[in-house]
């Protein structure tokens, strides 16, 4: 997946790129660009290294200007958006920005606003907020009343603690209390593009302050608005796989404590490549007259995966989320094993929870196979 992204930088790409600089700039050398871009070094660069050397590579042919270049790259910008809901394959022009443009302040904010219009600038405003933080969470705040919701999303999404991709902002890390007023004027936001960068950065700020989102949760549910519950559901999807009490109460899930496992299956082991295999049955206790409904019911598995240094790495999973009105659910369910860029797979024991409310009531052990 990771080869096919940065592949979209092909040479259709680049030649299109250039002449859209050329037709804008007729000063510009079409083929040093182009060959400048293909250098010995570019098969071996991802995806992020060849948005940076599309910029670099840029500012060797463009004006020795600064705010002459903005003009040409603000003028082909359009040519080369991401599609509705944005895309990467042109953030090399926020790159432009982030890598030459830190020494003038306005011109740069304005047109990092431009450009996040057709590829988003969240990784370029970073360093402006490093540089100039109270400055730049201020215009941020004014974005988020902007009338293209490209714009009002970068506010939350460029703010983002720990935007992955991005290096993490240590300063919102120890204290994100200047985020804070840009999630509350977004929360309820037309666009459910933006409503979902609101709830990851609350998901990011609740991994350093759980305490912070625990209390915001609260707040906004009270509101009774939609938008505002599933903001705060997939926001806090990080504490509810962490088990939060506080977290799991807030949305029903009570402790377990009328609930039993039963009829417990799982492969011993797994073949290299091959899938795990487990199903149980989740039973209620008996009611007086009726049996009682299972009612709000969290279900989950954690894996611990073999490492390479022979300990194990814990990760959990979903299986679903509903109200159950019936005493019994039956659970059946697969784990790939199946090699992944984002995964490394090592034999030996593994170990399997099933987690039903933010308890575990059951853990297995099963062997991964040698290839």
């Amino acid at each position: 997946m990771a080869e096919s992204l940065k592949d979209v930088y092909s040479k259709d790409y680049i030649e299109s790129l250039a002449t859209a600089v050329f037709d804008t700039y007729p000063q510009f050398n079409r083929k040093k660009f182009i060959a400048t871009i293909f250098d010995k070094s570019w098969p071996e660069k991802p995806l992020k290294a060849r948005m940076q050397h599309i910029a670099c590579s840029l500012r060797l042919f463009l004006p020795d200007n600064y705010r002459a270049c903005l003009e040409v790259l603000k003028t082909i910008a359009p040519e080369f958006a991401g599609g509705e809901q944005g895309g990467y394959s042109g953030m090399f022009l926020p790159e432009y920005v982030s890598l030459f443009g830190l020494h003038d302040y306005t011109s740069s904010i304005n047109a990092l606003e431009w450009f996040t219009r057709f590829s988003s600038s969240e990784f370029a405003i970073r360093p402006f907020i490093v540089k100039h933080p109270e400055r730049t969470m201020t215009q941020m705040l004014k974005w988020c009343e902007h009338e293209n919701y490209h714009v009002r999303r970068l506010a939350s999404e460029g703010c983002r603690p720990r935007l992955p991709w991005a290096s993490a902002l240590n300063l919102f890390k120890k204290d994100p209390s200047s985020i804070l007023p840009i999630l509350e004027t977004l929360k309820h936001d037309e666009s459910l593009y933006v409503r979902r960068s609101v709830a990851n950065n609350l998901n990011d700020i609740s991994k350093d302050h759980p305490q912070i989102v625990e209390k915001i949760a609260h707040d906004w549910l009270q509101e009774n608005n939609p938008h505002s519950e599933w903001i705060v559901k997939h926001g806090c999807r990080g504490l509810l796989k962490a088990s939060s009490p506080e977290m799991l109460a807030l949305f029903g899930f009570t402790p377990p404590s009328n609930m039993t496992l039963a009829n417990w299956q799982c492969s011993p082991s797994v073949p290299f490549s091959g899938e795990l295999t487990f199903e149980f049955d989740i039973n209620g206790a008996a009611g007086k007259n009726n049996p009682l409904p299972l009612g709000n019911l969290r279900l989950e598995y954690a894996l611990s995966f073999m490492k390479a240094n022979g300990k194990l790495s814990r990760k959990v999973f979903k299986i679903s989320e509903s109200e159950v009105k019936s005493n019994t659910k039956s659970v059946s369910k697969r784990h790939s094993f199946k090699p992944i860029s984002t995964r490394t797979y090592y034999p030996g024991e593994h170990h399997l929870e099933i987690i039903v409310n933010g308890v575990s009531l059951m853990k297995d052990i099963f062997i991964l196979q040698e290839k």
